[in-house]
């Protein structure tokens, strides 16, 4: 399997693009504005989207991209979250008030796109690659991504705030390899953080206490502008880990 960073911000300006990741060539695990930088053909060639949760930073690219690409492909676009992540996008983004509903575009027999849901812990099977669901705690219905190649995996965190029961699913994981988990806000922020059930550095610190696996940890969700604050203050809370901050374009095989 091969992962690359789409887009990894906790918000835009300059470079920087918002949270989407590519699995191999027919994969999304999120879909914000990094989608963006793909070509018409490399998006033509996506055929699943894995969503952490409804905020527009990670859902912004699925309307424009199957609005844009629809038309090219043999078969749905299928949407992966939970039951309660797709009544969401049915209700407030598919309605035909914010956009079309492409799950009856062109007819609901050979729509655009479908919706399927995924349900905590029970892995979706596509080629051999094991996705599946963890635990995340934010303040709409969440989750993040197990990625399994069988020789390797990686978890991604999605947004979320302390969750024991994250660290729970993690530690049984025997082949990690990566993490890639959030920092959203610095420690000036905390109180954000908290209200917004996102993570600042004092509370990384105490969170990676609970990680039991050597695996690389990769941060994502940093707010733009507080980049370099936030992985200095990560730097000094944090020890015997030396997180790195996740970047735009960075590939990772496993």
């Amino acid at each position: 399997m091969k992962l690359r960073v789409l887009g990894c911000s906790g918000g835009i300006g300059g470079n920087l693009r918002t949270t989407s990741f590519l699995l191999d060539r027919d994969v999304l695990i999120d879909a914000g504005t990094g989608v963006g930088e793909l070509s018409l053909t490399e998006l033509a060639a996506i055929d699943h989207v894995f969503v952490t949760h409804s905020h527009l930073d990670h859902i912004a690219s699925i309307p424009f991209m199957v609005d844009s690409v629809g038309f090219m492909r043999d078969q749905p676009l299928t949407v992966y979250a939970s039951e309660e992540t797709l009544d969401i996008l049915r209700q407030h983004i598919f309605n035909w008030k914010i956009w079309p509903d492409f799950s009856e575009i062109p007819n609901a027999r050979q729509p655009y796109m479908r919706y399927q849901p995924v349900k905590m812990g029970k892995a979706v099977v596509l080629n051999g690659r094991r996705i599946t669901p963890i635990p995340a705690n934010h303040v709409v219905p969440a989750v993040g991504y197990h990625l399994d190649s069988g020789r390797a995996s990686l978890v991604f965190s999605g947004d979320t705030t302390t969750n024991e029961a994250f660290w729970k699913a993690v530690n049984k994981i025997k082949n990690l390899r990566y993490l890639v988990i959030e920092t959203a806000f610095s420690n000036s922020e905390k109180n954000l953080a908290m209200l917004s059930k996102h993570l600042c550095p004092s509370m990384l610190a105490e969170e990676l206490v609970k990680f039991k696996s050597d695996a690389e940890v990769f941060i994502t969700h940093l707010k733009p502008g507080e980049l370099e604050l936030t992985m200095s203050e990560i730097e000094e809370c944090v020890r015997g880990i030396r997180p790195r901050m996740l970047l735009n374009n960075q590939e990772f095989e496993f």
